[in-house]
């Protein structure tokens, strides 16, 4: 799954103050009207610019491409139980067959046998793989998940983020994007 990105909106990475983006998936982006006005806020350092300007009568700057918080924000600790991030877990491929289209999710104990919705029971599914496994337990299916659910850290999903990166990443971007790649000497 790919986050469609338009380079004619000129967006603006947001990094936290340590350089690190504040998201991967999705890629934590703003508008440059957003950036602009966290610039005069004084919220943000401009790291990167385009080329592309902006001017008024009295006033012309370069459209930041790159901005860093200049205040912390400390990261969640424990990532929102929603389906998106089932999916981002689970790197939105059904946990039984592999398929990557029309997925919805699935209580491995299901409900009618007492299982709960939680992040150790419910895997993303197809929906065929849904409907074959029906409320049957995974031997009466012999249907078993490719991973056993788990809850996952919010590091956990950013590494599947970076699985799925956008269609488009600016030059200027690539600096502070996968900090654990290996450097080319």
């Amino acid at each position: 799954m790919t986050i469609a990105v338009s380079p004619q909106a000129l967006p603006a990475l947001v990094l936290n103050a340590d350089y690190r983006p504040l998201s991967y998936y999705p890629l934590s982006l703003w508008s440059w009207q957003d950036a602009i006005k966290a610039v005069f806020l004084d919220r943000v350092n401009i790291i990167a610019e385009y080329e592309h300007e902006v001017s008024s009568p009295s006033f012309s700057m370069r459209l930041p491409s790159v901005v860093c918080l200049k205040t912390y924000v400390q990261p969640s600790r424990n990532p929102a139980f929603t389906r998106f991030n089932v999916f981002l877990r689970d790197r939105f491929e059904c946990q039984y067959c592999g398929a990557h289209d029309d997925l919805t999710f699935d209580h491995v104990i299901p409900r009618a046998h007492g299982g709960e919705t939680t992040w150790e029971n419910v895997v993303a599914a197809c929906s065929p793989c849904n409907l074959r496994k029906g409320s049957k337990l995974p031997k009466q299916a012999s249907m078993f998940p490719a991973q056993k659910p788990y809850q996952p850290t919010v590091q956990d999903l950013h590494n599947n983020g970076r699985l799925f990166p956008p269609n488009y990443l600016h030059d200027s971007w690539l600096d502070y994007l996968y900090w654990d790649t290996e450097l080319q000497p």
